[in-house]
């Protein structure tokens, strides 16, 4: 058995909260690898999770993280596709503020060639919760106008990058001036930045376009004045709430039910009425079908997306302070910690 460090959370609430530990690691399982991580990718997810504001949250003490890269240096006794030292990125339902951990064979990927670490750690969750949400969900079909929010995160790029494969015209939105030029090189047709005049700036970027498909991750007033102007078929398909974040180490839990009692709500029989459609999705919650994943990932691969766009880099033991950066919602692309 080895040993491993990793950030251990015993009460979710803070992020002040969670430890560097050391623990031993038990022999990988037959169909199992032992990954000695390099790099892990920051998501919103985790976020919440520290914070005890995602029901996917495991009860008690856990250790956070969703995506990592890194080497296999351990093989279980029924996997015969990989090798020790080979490079690979995979996604793990929490687990991953880790140097090492053991992991089931079907939801890892081998790291293209070309590909540093730190791009590896930034792709799957990314490129997946984009893919689902505009094909699996929003049914995406050439020329449509998509809009999406936070479009300078991570999603929000392969959102763009996915979308102009179907010759969709798209408009991004941000918090602030400093992320627009960004997006204009990445190739969002418009950028706006939201504000008390969100409403008006999207009819204007509009001009008469239908709003086929928005990607939704605030909440909100901009999720309903984006469902206003929602096309007749258009579908808005909620993947995140960045509403409810802290800027600080633990939630406003006030603040936080303030937000979640005012909420807008959507009467179901005016979407009959209208023939619009609100979805929402956890990508955690496909964790159940690897192979399903895999599949998807297969898909996307075609598509001969650019590399992943990392933002900024983190060591190890300055985990807690890429977190507090992360969320304080001036980052652009993936936060990635390098150890």
């Amino acid at each position: 058995m080895m040993k491993r460090k990793a950030y251990r959370i015993k009460k979710a609430g803070s992020i002040n909260n969670l430890k560097l530990i050391e623990e031993v690691l038990s022999e990988p399982a037959e169909n199992e690898v032992t990954i000695e991580l390099k790099a892990i990718g920051l998501n919103f997810a985790d976020l919440f999770a520290i914070q005890g504001l995602y029901s996917a949250t495991p009860k008690g003490s856990f250790i956070p993280g969703l995506e990592y890269s890194g080497k296999v240096v351990k093989i279980g006794s029924g996997i015969t596709n990989l090798k020790v030292n080979e490079k690979v990125m995979g996604v793990v339902r929490f687990g991953g503020y880790t140097t090492h951990l053991n992991i089931d064979y079907r939801y890892i990927q081998k790291l293209p060639a070309e590909w540093i670490y730190e791009e590896g750690a930034s792709f799957l969750i990314h490129s997946l919760t984009a893919y689902y949400a505009l094909v699996e969900l929003g049914n995406i079909k050439e020329n449509h106008t998509v809009l999406v929010h936070s479009a300078a995160g991570g999603v929000g790029i392969y959102a763009n990058r996915i979308a102009k494969k179907y010759k969709a015209y798209t408009i991004g939105t941000v918090g602030n001036n400093s992320k627009i030029d960004f997006l204009k090189k990445e190739g969002y047709d418009d950028v706006i930045v939201r504000d008390d005049q969100f409403k008006e700036k999207l009819k204007q970027s509009l001009a008469g376009r239908e709003l086929n498909i928005v990607l939704e991750s605030i909440g909100g007033k901009i999720f309903k004045d984006s469902f206003d102007l929602l096309s007749s078929t258009g579908r808005i398909i909620i993947y995140g709430a960045a509403h409810y974040m802290s800027k600080s180490s633990r939630p406003s839990y006030p603040k936080v039910a303030y937000k979640y009692l005012t909420r807008p709500k959507v009467d179901p029989l005016s979407l009959s009425d209208t023939n619009r459609s609100v979805m929402g999705f956890n990508l955690i919650y496909l964790w159940d079908k690897p192979d399903y994943m895999r599949r998807i990932l297969e898909v996307i691969k075609n598509y001969n997306l650019k590399k992943p766009y990392v933002g900024a880099t983190f060591n190890f033991d300055e985990l807690s302070v890429a977190l507090k950066h992360f969320q304080s919602g001036k980052t652009i692309g993936k936060v990635i910690i390098k150890i």
